[in-house]
């Protein structure tokens, strides 16, 4: 994730909600979980921290927030100390978690593991949920293969190695040990368009204009390919 200019941009904007569906997403999804405040929640890949924030207001459990970059940490630690939220904030790659094996019940990644060696990361979600535990993931898909001269540029703007395939991601939770695995198309519904699908933004002071081309970029590749990428909800237990 080194020298990605996508994710500094997010960081230096303080961009939260960023992934596809936003907080509405979120909170839909994680309502049909059963949480409750004696769970142990991990956040990999927090950004600004406005899910983790979430979690810990709506349910009351105890959550921890992890992710690579200072800046985001910076901003996630002054959305919490606002909100007097008690969650553990730790800087950290998710694919070399600082946590001991079965430790969390739910580990929550919002548009994070494509960024990342994906099968480590995978890896790592596993060893640190518990038996009983569940991996929440949205991540970006291919719905069908791209010629190199079209995979190229999208490749080389996110900074990823690799763009995968439902069946490919679907096999790759399979491969380190998830037993059930649920991939889930979303759409938000027709007139949503509140608060909870629109980013939020903490801006770092002083930030260059050029930032906002890179966000501006973003926005033309998912509309030049919004037909052959998208997105899915994965829920992968290790339990059937």
């Amino acid at each position: 994730m080194e020298n990605n200019r996508y994710l500094e941009a997010l960081a230096l904007m303080g961009v939260g909600g960023a992934h596809p569906g936003g907080l509405h997403l979120t909170k839909s999804r994680l309502a049909a979980e059963n949480i409750d405040s004696r769970m142990a929640i991990l956040e990999a890949g927090c950004g600004t921290g406005q899910t983790a924030a979430y979690i810990a207001e709506q349910f009351q459990c105890h959550v921890t927030a992890l992710d690579a970059s200072e800046t985001m940490l910076e901003k996630a630690r002054e959305r919490f100390l606002a909100k007097n939220l008690p969650i553990e904030l730790r800087q950290g790659n998710i694919e070399n978690l600082p946590y001991p094996h079965d430790h969390f019940d739910m580990v929550v990644a919002e548009s994070v593991i494509v960024f990342t060696d994906i099968a480590r990361s995978i890896a790592e979600f596993k060893r640190v949920l518990k038996p009983d535990g569940v991996l929440y993931a949205v991540e970006m898909v291919l719905e069908n293969k791209l010629p190199e001269h079209e995979m190229k540029p999208i490749l080389d703007f996110y900074g990823v190695t690799r763009l995968l395939t439902e069946t490919e991601w679907r096999n790759l939770f399979y491969h380190v040990g998830f037993q059930d695995v649920r991939a889930e198309v979303f759409t938000i519904p027709s007139g949503k368009t509140g608060l909870d699908n629109t980013p939020d933004f903490l801006l770092s002071e002083n930030v260059d204009s050029g930032w906002f081309d890179v966000i501006q970029e973003h926005e033309e590749l998912t509309t030049l390919y919004e037909e052959r990428l998208d997105f899915r909800i994965f829920r992968c237990s290790l339990d059937n």
